[in-house]
């Protein structure tokens, strides 16, 4: 494993994860440079064919990322400058643009949330791949209404995608706290979990999607984003992913699953197991 720091930020890297955690005592808030170490991670991210995944936690058992620093309303040009993302969403703010290109990295992303993630910090959580919350204690919201704002960073483009229209407008107009389960049920979150199982699940998503062969993490994803267009598009681009991903090594994986025993009844009762197994012996 790999560790090293940012002056906000501690990464380690293992096993084509890497883990970053977010660190601005005490309560997380988004600063300028929080905001410029996010982007400098995303910079080297983006050209580095050998990290796979990419999960984003908290040092504060408490605050994910509070939310971003209304100090900045006393310097808005300052803010409005900060060289971050330039090339990214031209023409937008420098939070918005910083999500978005944490949204294009071509890794898996995920959030991993075990407290509050309120205004900036909730709309980075939305623009990340995956989303997993601790059930007792995290939450989320956009409290910008609150200060006669509506949000800046991405969250009424991506809230309305992930729960709705009525429930998007819910959240911004209210301004409320949304708990866990609230948000896995309206798929704010993928999975609200004990908060003492959500070290070792988040740990488990990442280092499966990280093991998998080459080109399918990609290609699943372009698949599944085809689905944005016309039905008959998507099925047309998961012909010809399925095509391209149908390698002699995953005719390989696919003979050895039969050698072990796939078609028969013990095998099937226990199948992901056994492709794990394959998986990991080739």
């Amino acid at each position: 494993m790999t560790e090293q720091s940012l002056p906000s930020l501690d990464l380690k890297r293992q096993d084509g994860v890497l883990w970053v955690s977010i660190d601005v005592p005490p309560v997380n808030l988004m600063t300028a440079q929080l905001m410029l170490d996010l982007d400098a991670v995303a910079a080297s991210a983006e050209n580095d064919p050998d990290l796979h995944v990419i999960v984003v936690q908290s040092a504060n058992p408490e605050f994910f990322l509070a939310h971003g620093d209304l100090s900045f309303v006393e310097d808005p040009a300052t803010y409005a400058a900060l060289p971050v993302a330039e090339e990214t969403l031209v023409g937008t703010g420098p939070m918005m643009r910083l999500h978005e290109r944490w949204r294009r990295l071509p890794q898996t992303t995920i959030a991993k949330v075990a407290g509050l993630a309120r205004g900036g910090g909730a709309e980075l959580v939305s623009s990340l791949d995956l989303r997993f919350a601790a059930l007792e204690t995290a939450a989320f919201g956009q409290f910008e209404a609150l200060i006669g704002i509506v949000p800046g960073a991405g969250a009424t483009a991506h809230l309305p995608r992930l729960v709705g229209r009525a429930r998007a407008l819910e959240i911004v107009l209210t301004g409320g706290l949304v708990d866990a389960a609230t948000a896995e049920r309206w798929g704010w979150v993928n999975r609200a979990l004990p908060a003492a199982e959500l070290d070792e699940y988040v740990e488990w998503v990442a280092l499966a999607i990280a093991s998998l062969p080459d080109g399918v993490r990609a290609a699943a994803v372009e698949a599944i984003d085809a689905a944005d267009g016309t039905l008959e598009d998507a099925l047309r681009a998961e012909n010809r992913l399925l095509g391209e991903t149908f390698t002699p090594a995953s005719g390989e994986l696919a003979r050895a699953a039969l050698a072990a025993g796939v078609h028969t009844r013990e095998v099937e009762l226990n199948l992901e197991k056994v492709l794990r197994a394959n998986l990991a012996r080739h």
